[in-house]
């Protein structure tokens, strides 16, 4: 096979790069459809029951994370001029296009019976603008005199006033949606430069774009910082302005088919897939390196161009096939998880790695079957002082002292069972947010000085129409949320009851001693002066269901990560079954922090069985090229070692398991096996010159393949030590852990596993010789066609 391709390869130059010319066209036309996501991806299946929930939460009740919050701190607040200001900030925010309702101190209403009419009549606390200090403190005492707004708009005790800002919907799932948060800002920032204040800015929709402002701005950086750190060290490494070019046009085109994939499968750009393309040059380099190390120690052996590109194709086409296709498993294994981003990412880097490998199997020997041939210059990296003194030094481990190495191996294993029994599962919604960035320091502002901010909610389903208005049922509830408001993490819950407070302090004119739940001959009454009110500013509005039946109890939450609001919700549902009927109510605790916790804790259960599956199909794949049960096991035990040593710093140093965290499994496995697989194969095919002299051939592999080991893994560690300077938690943890797995990896596969072979030397079975045999025929036995073919090409 591999025979015929090298002949077709170089014998069809032209048209194979007429071809690949046309198709990287059509994906650059297709990578222009490609856009931001504006949406977070459920992390739940869809069938998942507790996903369910909160769809239905949010078809009965609307989106809980449309709602931007906006908070200052100051005691000078209520003087008029500030106040003024304030207000007409609120104003503002409600011109903009985009923006629905706008709820702060300023807005806040007070109920007025209107005993004539039987109905309230809505009037604002607070006019458009004040006229003097000593009106504005006496609506203040007015304000104050509400408890239903204390902790839903301010904080008496801090001075911290809240104002609450909703965004539509549809327009968070645009681009527009920038330009409405810029003019959003814009005015803010405005009020706080004029009035020498600091505000603080929380809530989903500004966090959503907040982010995916920097991951725009990340994919940018991180793209070029690939391109430049890979095309400096190819250089340094093999003094050649020919290789860096082709090569880096290699990369470029494969990161051109990986937009123009996103386009044609209608997948957007998201924290994930904003990584491939810098993924793509470092994983797509050392494909060249390979290719170009084979050739250069073909060309220097016998100085024909040809018959040495057409060697590196026959000789290395198939490991370099093998090694992409174990690190696009390892990428595939993240369909499993059925989450959405996952899976989209799990899907195009998979199939992008594929195409790097296309890609470089085409282009690199037919990019140099063109250039002039390698010049002396040129080939002097083959013969580097440095990397002959680390080869040597490797060498000289594996002959003598394999003891050593075992025990080594042995102190770090036992090690890692203990790093890895302090490992903890964890994660946070602004979790990859710098703790030091202003979207990070206002969420800890707001959970300070209100509890939260982050949407919690409660479904209370009555199963009778109208059961909502009932007392005993408001009785239940009101008892539901004064416990679960007293949880340490959680703000004051809001329902349906503090309307009714809120609405008899009303009928009687204000009295705040008469906030409180009415009783059965109160309710008839206030029912009757509610309906009366404007339907848009309906006591009831969106406090129920239509029919009445289905209560909505809302509050916020701390961002406490998933161990911590695991243990909250336990708490929440002992509360709810301590309080609630099960045969009487139907009580889901929902919300966006609850889908999170739920769904990350799903996640990383369903990441670790894709580890397991990266494993068990990449030993698949090396069964098949090897025929040989030992070799598998060979090849995966000093690849399996890297992955015990990173779960034991993890644990050890307290990095938590988290979806960005248990991300570094699949993929440095499925990269850090490549080495063996090359030294395998090479390996083998050392064996068919010298099948009775294993020791040769295990020395002879190692020489040859570790000097492409040594360089590819360089080129490795910078292009993914790069993550570490991203301003995401989980993309610096990605680019550590990465990091050092495979360094772990690199060691491991140039001394573990060639002392394996020579300790053990059981790679002489039936399967293993018949794969040497047929190594034999398909090189040899059409030795001199090849040649000739060569010479025609």
């Amino acid at each position: 096979m591999w025979i015929r391709l090298a002949r077709f390869i170089l014998r069809y130059r032209i048209p194979i790069l007429l071809v690949l010319a046309a198709f990287t066209g059509f994906m650059a036309y297709q990578a222009t459809f490609v856009k931001m996501k504006y949406q977070y991806s459920g992390m739940l299946p869809e069938k998942d029951p507790r996903f369910q929930d909160y769809l239905k939460f949010k078809e009965i009740f609307g989106e809980d994370a449309s709602v931007m919050i906006l908070g200052i701190q100051d005691e000078h607040f209520f003087e008029k001029d500030f106040f003024n200001a304030w207000n007409q900030m609120s104003e503002e925010f409600r011109n903009l296009h985009g923006v629905n309702y706008v709820l702060s101190v300023s807005d806040a209403v007070d109920l007025v019976k209107n005993q004539d009419e039987k109905k309230f009549d809505i009037k604002k606390i607070f006019p458009k603008h004040i006229e003097s200090q000593q009106e504005l403190d006496s609506l203040r005492m007015v304000l104050e005199n509400r408890p239903f707004y204390r902790q839903l708009l301010y904080n008496d005790t801090s001075h911290v006033y809240m104002m609450a800002i909703t965004i539509d919907e549809k327009l968070m799932r645009t681009a527009n949606r920038e330009l409405m948060m810029d003019s959003l800002l814009n005015i803010a920032e405005k009020f706080s430069r004029s009035n020498s204040v600091q505000l603080h800015y929380s809530g989903l929709p500004y966090t959503k774009i907040r982010i995916g402002y920097m991951i725009k701005e990340e994919i940018k950086i991180f793209t070029i910082i690939a391109l430049l750190v890979t095309s400096l060290l190819l250089f340094y490494l093999f003094r050649s302005y020919k290789v860096v070019f082709f090569s880096m046009l290699v990369v470029i085109v494969a990161v051109i088919w990986a937009f123009g994939t996103l386009g044609i499968m209608g997948y957007d750009i998201t924290i994930l897939t904003g990584m491939i393309p810098p993924l793509l040059i470092v994983i797509g380099i050392p494909n060249s390196v390979f290719l170009l190390n084979k050739y250069h120690t073909e060309f220097s052996s016998h100085g024909n161009q040809i018959k040495a590109l057409h060697r590196v194709i026959l000789k290395v086409g198939q490991a370099t096939f093998l090694t992409n296709l174990t690190t696009a498993v390892g990428f595939a294994t993240f369909i499993i998880t059925q989450n959405e981003m996952l899976v989209e990412f799990g899907i195009v880097a998979s199939l992008n790695i594929l195409g790097l490998f296309v890609l470089s199997i085409l282009l690199i020997p037919i990019f140099f079957s063109f250039a002039k041939e390698p010049k002396h210059r040129h080939l002097k990296h083959l013969d580097k002082s440095s990397m002959n003194f680390m080869l040597d030094f490797v060498e000289n481990v594996v002959k003598n002292s394999r003891r050593w190495v075992y025990f080594i191996v042995f102190v770090f294993l036992i090690l890692s069972v203990f790093g890895i029994m302090r490992m903890k599962t964890t994660g946070y919604i602004v979790d990859d947010i710098p703790e030091d960035d202003p979207v990070y320091v206002d969420l800890k502002f707001f959970e300070k000085h209100f509890g939260g901010a982050m949407p919690f909610e409660i479904m209370v389903d009555t199963k009778k129409k109208k059961g909502g208005t009932r007392l005993p049922n408001l009785k239940a509830i009101d008892e539901l949320q004064e416990k679960i408001s007293a949880l340490p993490d959680i703000s004051n819950m809001y329902s349906i009851v503090d309307g009714l407070k809120f609405a008899k302090q009303g009928f009687y004119n204000g009295n705040p001693n008469r906030y409180s739940l009415p009783d059965n001959q109160e309710l008839t009454f206030l029912y009757k002066y509610i309906g009366g009110a404007s339907d848009s500013i309906s006591l009831l509005n969106n406090l129920m269901d239509s029919s009445s039946q289905i209560v909505r109890v809302s509050g916020r939450v701390s961002d406490v990560g998933t161990i911590r609001m695991l243990g909250l919700l336990d708490s929440v549902h002992a509360i709810v079954n301590t309080v609630i009927d099960p045969e009487k109510y139907d009580v889901k605790v929902t919300g966006s922090s609850v889908i999170f916790t739920m769904g990350t804790t799903y996640l990383v259960n369903n990441l670790f069985s894709s580890v397991g599956l990266a494993v068990l199909l990449i030993a698949v794949f090396m069964a098949w090229m090897f025929r040989s049960r030992r070799m598998v096991l060979a090849s995966l035990l000093p690849n399996l070692l890297p992955l015990l040593l990173t779960a034991m710093l993890m644990g050890f140093f307290g990095i938590p398991i988290k979806p960005s965290t248990v991300l570094v499994f699949s993929i440095a496995f499925g990269i850090s096996v490549d080495n063996a697989i090359h030294f395998l194969a090479k390996y083998r095919q050392e064996l068919v010159v010298r099948p009775d002299d294993i020791r040769k051939a295990v020395l002879h592999a190692l020489r040859e393949t570790g000097l492409s080991i040594i360089y590819t893994a360089t080129i490795l560690l910078f292009g993914f030590s790069i993550f570490m300077f991203s301003d995401f938690g989980g993309t610096q943890a990605l680019g550590l852990l990465v990091t050092i797995t495979l360094l772990v990896a690199v060691l491991s596969n140039l001394i573990l596993l060639p002392s394996l072979i020579l300790s053990i030397n059981f790679f002489t079975t039936k399967n293993f010789k018949d794969s040497i045999i047929r190594m034999k025929d398909d090189i040899f036995s059409n030795n001199n066609n090849n040649i000739g073919d060569d010479d025609e090409i």
